[in-house]
């Protein structure tokens, strides 16, 4: 896995895609009219079948206090948002259009520790689908599935 160049600096412990490290692209063809987004993910959902469980796993695994909504007549579970700092945030989403997925997008948590990531995740129902691996300056990866059987990537900067 090869990660383009100050791809992971400056991320929050909030979900985000590293889809989004490109600050180099801009959103218009004319550099004059805008300029290129940093940040371009603003946003995300993961799918869900049993809220309750998904919260008490992301909960266990990562520490997220949650607040829960019903928006559009979606039940809903906010990941915390620290308006004005760099990253994404999202929910947690039960809904019929909200499939639990290991094939679609992956999303990136920062965490202090993948080992101890990994051993939560696997007393929470979750498995490791990429055990850890270093990626030379963009520290480790590592990646699981969630109680839903989504799949989630992990990224430390320490061992």
């Amino acid at each position: 896995m090869v990660l383009p160049r100050g791809c992971l600096r400056g991320v929050t412990p909030l979900l985000v895609s590293l889809a989004a490290c490109n600050s180099d692209v801009s959103p218009t063809t004319n550099d004059k009219e805008a300029p290129p987004i940093a940040n371009p993910v603003r946003y995300f959902e993961i799918p869900v079948s049993d809220l309750d469980r998904a919260v008490r796993f992301y909960t266990s695994v990562f520490g997220h206090d949650f607040e829960r909504s019903q928006i559009d007549g979606y039940e809903m579970a906010l990941f915390p948002l620290a308006e004005g700092a760099p990253g994404a945030s999202g929910a947690l989403v039960k809904g019929d259009v909200y499939v639990p997925s290991k094939t679609g997008a992956i999303i990136y948590f920062t965490v202090p520790d993948i080992d101890d990531v990994l051993r939560r995740a696997a007393e929470n129902g979750g498995s490791v689908l990429y055990p850890k691996k270093s990626v030379g300056e963009f520290g480790h990866v590592a990646e699981i599935e969630d109680s839903e059987g989504n799949r989630i990537a992990l990224q430390s900067n320490t061992d």
